[in-house]
């Protein structure tokens, strides 16, 4: 059920983010070039405004085009450029000898882990091709072996899935294209259903929800790292309460009800834009 859910708001999101992103490039680099595309959303869109007489909105249309695609460049830039330095950060703090000790321990010596030295509890997964697990000195010392395997077996969840990309894609769509609210709802429960998935996958490793419910309890018991600035999937930041009830009992239902009256408008609104280019194709 949950594998359903994150696939359907993963796919709706793209289909529509990249539906709009698509017709803004279409059309952004026909300005510049000075093609004529016919059959573009915006171009029509100033078509209908001149025919109903606010030729004046034309100029917000391309203001909207034009902060948009900043926008993306924007956050694409500064996701790279954080990542690349917190990587150099922990790399100034990674202990060698643990990273290859766990490398070994659970992944037959492939470059999976790095374990950074430092007091804080951390355990994140970070990367969007080959996507890397970070673990810290003070999370070891906090758990017990079979709750840091169980933490492990949750990022590696993340890690298997590519999870960090699929979070940011999924952000990127949410904050760029706010005009369609129903994908910041998306991009929101995405998130939990993510981090559902990835405890019932720990859970079912260990047969166990214990060790889980141990590690995460005593995760949140101590004080929480500060947020880093770019796209990361993490055992204790997100949506911690649906986790724990989950934990308890796993067999109880979470109904993810959609918000009606933000589904309606956003409905609407893309569908004037289809509407509009399917009008222009005839």
């Amino acid at each position: 059920m949950h594998k359903r859910h994150s696939s359907t708001m993963l796919i709706a999101s793209l289909v529509i983010s990249g539906t709009i992103f698509l017709q803004m490039v279409l059309y952004f680099v026909a300005k510049l070039a000075g093609w004529n595309v016919q059959y573009n959303i915006v171009v029509t869109c100033h078509s209908w405004l001149k025919i109903i007489g606010l030729s004046s909105l034309d100029y917000i249309l391309d203001m909207l085009v034009i902060y948009t695609l900043i926008l993306i460049l924007w956050k694409i830039g500064s996701q790279f450029y954080h990542a690349i330095r917190m990587k150099r950060r922990f790399k100034q703090y990674k202990d060698y000898m643990l990273t290859i000790d766990m490398n070994r321990t659970y992944c037959k010596g492939k470059d999976v882990f790095i374990v950074i030295s430092h007091p804080t509890p951390i355990a994140i997964t970070m990367g969007f091709i080959h996507p890397k697990i970070i673990l810290s000195t003070g999370l070891m010392k906090l758990l017990t072996e079979d709750e840091l395997t169980a933490v492990i077996s949750h990022e590696m969840y993340h890690k298997e899935h590519r999870d960090p990309l699929k979070i940011f894609l999924m952000a990127l769509c949410s904050s760029t294209m706010w005009y369609i609210p129903i994908l910041d709802w998306c991009n929101q429960n995405y998130k939990i259903v993510k981090e559902l998935l990835a405890d019932e996958y720990a859970i079912e490793e260990q047969q166990t929800s214990v060790n889980l419910g141990s590690a995460l309890l005593k995760m949140l018991k101590v004080s929480k790292p500060d947020k880093m600035p770019f796209t990361y999937a993490s055992f204790a930041d997100t949506s911690v309460n649906y986790r724990i009830g989950h934990i308890i009992d796993p067999l109880r239902e979470i109904h993810w009800n959609l918000p009606v009256k933000m589904l309606l408008i956003s409905l609407t609104i893309f569908s004037c834009i289809c509407a509009l280019f399917i009008y222009a194709l005839a």
